[in-house]
């Protein structure tokens, strides 16, 4: 089944750096999954957050206010 992964983020350098480790480890470990990444503020406010980058898997916000690794975004998409 396909993940939905979002991405919420203005495009501020951390939110950027969010971006390239989901993307990395997505398509390193050929996981099933779309990226979508959310710039606009009226879509990220209805996900209620008020620290970005945020992770959001599947209608679920898993991260938010920091950079993942990469192992802790694995082990977020199994």
């Amino acid at each position: 089944m396909t993940k939905v992964i979002k991405i919420l983020g203005t495009g501020c350098p951390k939110c950027q750096s969010m971006t390239g480790v989901v993307k990395d480890v997505v398509s390193e470990n050929n996981i099933d999954a779309t990226i979508e990444k959310v710039e606009d503020i009226m879509e990220i406010m209805k996900f209620n957050i008020m620290t970005t980058p945020a992770l959001v898997i599947d209608d679920i916000i898993t991260i938010k206010g920091r950079v993942p690794s990469k192992g802790e975004v694995m082990r977020l998409l199994n």
